[in-house]
């Protein structure tokens, strides 16, 4: 199994602080936020691959960061070649890139670079099995209707599979939303293809690949618990700082 890190974003919403420097990076307590990523994905033994996706304008930041780090894995990064918001892949399109680049044939854990959360993702892995090796979501109830329509809201059945997926809706109607976590079995890799060849318009936002999927092959949502911190401005990137 390989595991990617999608940190190739540009952070406008937090500038200044990520204008030359890449939010993955930003220390919250005493480390860098991609390293609470890391040390978990550390703990899981199928993983013999960490791939970190970034840009080629903070490759050179995250050189220096592979020099220091502790990972018992092989880090690989990867630069997406682009060097600015305007130029940026998006999420899924960098999905896409790393798959086709680094010719993945395994199975693939996708986590985005700028999640802190509590949760093992070996149950994740393990609840995938139980589901015959469907593609898998985090999921995480924020309680709050008025804080869901910042992220892709899911609604699930008895059994965790994924119904229906609104990406930011304006009036969400349920607290269940979609971190960006992702389990994709090697045979449903082929299906990113299928997408960003499609698709009808520029749009990176994962959620709206996780609804083109659902509809296509059973997906299912994996509830985590506990602290998870989306940090995608200066409000949650303070808020994660004060918890730790």
């Amino acid at each position: 199994m390989k595991a990617l890190i999608l940190a190739a974003g540009y952070a406008t919403r937090l500038y200044p602080l990520t204008k030359e420097y890449p939010k993955p990076l930003l220390k919250v307590k005493d480390k860098p936020i991609i390293d609470y990523i890391v040390d978990k994905l550390d703990r899981i033994k199928g993983i013999d691959e960490i791939i970190v996706i970034t840009n080629s304008k903070f490759i050179s930041r995250f050189r220096k960061w592979k020099l220091g780090s502790q990972s018992k894995k092989r880090l690989t990064l990867l630069d997406d070649l682009t060097r600015d918001q305007k130029s940026r892949r998006g999420a899924i399109g960098d999905l896409y890139f790393a798959v086709d680049k680094k010719r993945i044939k395994d199975d693939l854990l996708v986590i985005g670079g700028d999640n802190i959360f509590d949760g093992n993702l070996d149950r994740l892995l393990f609840f995938s099995r139980s589901k015959a090796g469907s593609p898998v979501v985090g999921v995480y109830d924020i309680r709050d209707v008025r804080q869901a329509k910042h992220y892709g809201v899911i609604k699930l059945d008895k059994k965790n599979r994924v119904l229906d997926f609104k990406e930011k809706p304006k009036k969400p109607k349920a607290t269940l939303v979609a971190m960006c976590l992702y389990y994709f079995p090697k045979d449903k890799l082929g299906l990113v293809k299928e997408y960003m060849k499609n698709k009808k318009k520029e749009n990176d936002a994962t959620g709206l690949y996780i609804d083109w999927l659902r509809k296509r092959v059973a997906v299912y949502g994996f509830v985590f618990h506990g602290r998870w911190y989306d940090i995608g401005d200066h409000k949650f990137y303070h808020r994660a700082k004060e918890a730790f």
